[in-house]
């Protein structure tokens, strides 16, 4: 991770109070998952970020973070919403929720693969459907996995986080598939 705010670089009091309110407050919840505690870290560094002051003319990088910032906000904005950087960082990338994501995202085009095959049995839809699906997430995470060996950080909880997202992914279209079987078959 990258962290544009150098050491060099003085922080206002304003962070450093806030800081120590948010710690005091921390001490106080009860405790969070490594990867909760990862994206509010994550997130907490963002906004420290952006908090930078960009009106000295010396600190040309601060100017450059924060002008990208805004304007990848910017370009996201029609699709995602206001602050769409600062949103994903909230966002929970857990297997879990990475995986219904996944789920959700892929089987909500469902109703509109459906209406192109009138007249064919539903059942039949749905296989064809889910095996379709089944075929993208497979080229997905085989090309994902092929990044990340290639940068040499397929291992320990990396791993293992890739392969619970992908068996979870597979448990959902198996869900899936399952439901639209049974309506299938109960309608007909």
């Amino acid at each position: 991770m990258i962290n544009p705010v150098s050491s060099s670089t003085p922080v206002s009091s304003t962070v450093l109070t806030k800081e120590t309110k948010d710690t005091k407050e921390a001490d106080k919840k009860p405790a969070v998952s490594e990867a909760s505690i990862r994206a509010q870290t994550n997130q907490q560094i963002l906004q420290a970020s952006l908090q930078v002051s960009i009106s000295s003319g010396d600190k040309p990088m601060q100017l450059l973070f924060r002008s990208a910032i805004d304007k990848i906000n910017e370009v996201l904005k029609p699709e995602f919403g206001d602050d769409a950087i600062q949103n994903a960082m909230g966002q929970d990338n857990s297997p879990e929720g990475t995986a219904g994501r996944i789920v959700a995202l892929s089987t909500g085009f469902y109703d509109a693969f459906a209406k192109q095959r009138p007249g064919q049995d539903p059942a039949k839809i749905a296989e064809e459907f889910t095996k379709v699906i089944r075929g993208g997430v497979e080229q997905g995470f085989k090309e994902a996995k092929d990044i990340l060996k290639s940068l040499q950080v397929l291992d320990g909880s990396i791993a293992s986080n890739v392969d619970k997202t992908y068996e979870l992914v597979q448990k959902g279209l198996d869900d899936f598939l399952a439901s639209k079987t049974k309506k299938g078959t109960e309608a007909g």
